[in-house]
């Protein structure tokens, strides 16, 4: 397909395949601002995990982009590399909050010849969970790898936390670190780095899985997990969040990773 201007009319993305709907929840995308304890405790954690690559990268991709709360949390820390975002729902990237990424409609399956080996840091942030089929998705994604680049991962953690969030999410599973380990490894992945975060929040999720469980699913289920409800609340969460030390192996409500291609 012939790259174009998307159905919306937006200047900013560029239709390499046909978008989708239903992949996320939608909410999510007024909800993830880079002042969301959640979104602001994960890019501490990835400062923390990949910074080196960080500050090194000259090209950064994410696989996945939603709103480009990270991409945005990106580019006003790391202001040289190019970044580009990619991902399917058309509503996620028309709300995109990035001040310089390209923005692409674009399926990582079709592999587009432009995308071959053209980034050195792959981010696939909150991505792999949803998908079926691990394998297949992430020889898609090295296909974007660089040489000597590397794909940064983060998952959520811990499969007894699943609950009717997850499933509104449409996740598949969640993840403990063998899990990430086992996936890495029987994909051609070497694991380089990985740690559990989010280790305080283990009994707000824990608690947030029964009030859940103990009702109904309705709409709004994705905003009861996610929505903090106020300032306050947000902050003293955010603050909570930070109380471990990174990386650690003993629990989280999620797992990051960095996964380098085997030669």
């Amino acid at each position: 397909m012939s790259s174009q201007a998307a159905g919306s009319g937006d200047p900013r993305i560029t239709l390499k395949s046909a978008p989708r709907t239903g992949i996320m929840a939608e909410p999510y995308f007024d909800l993830a601002t880079p002042n969301h304890f959640w979104c602001r405790r994960r890019f501490e954690v990835l400062q923390k995990i990949a910074g080196e690559r960080l500050r090194a990268a000259r090209s950064i991709a994410e696989i996945g982009c939603g709103n480009g709360v990270l991409l945005r949390q990106i580019e006003d820390a790391y202001p040289d590399p190019a970044t580009a975002g990619f991902d399917l729902h058309e509503i996620g990237l028309r709300k995109s909050m990035t001040n310089r990424a390209r923005l692409y409609c674009y399926d990582i399956h079709d592999r587009a010849p432009e995308f071959h080996r053209a980034f050195d840091l792959v981010l696939m942030f909150d991505v792999l969970e949803h998908i079926e089929n691990e394998s297949t998705f992430l020889a898609s994604a090295r296909f974007h790898v660089a040489d000597g680049g590397v794909i940064v991962l983060n998952v959520p953690a811990l499969q007894w936390l699943y609950s009717p969030y997850d499933a509104v999410q449409g996740h598949q599973r969640r993840y403990s670190l063998g899990d990430v380990r086992r996936v890495a490894e029987k994909n051609g992945l070497r694991l380089k780095s990985v740690s559990y975060w989010g280790g305080p929040l283990v009994p707000i999720a824990a608690l947030r899985k029964l009030l859940l469980s103990l009702r109904s699913q309705r709409p709004d289920t994705y905003e009861t997990g996610f929505d903090p409800g106020s300032p306050l609340v947000n902050r003293l969460l955010y603050a909570s969040s930070r109380c471990e030390l990174v990386p650690q192996r003993l629990a989280g409500t999620s797992v990051m990773a960095i996964l380098e291609p085997r030669t």
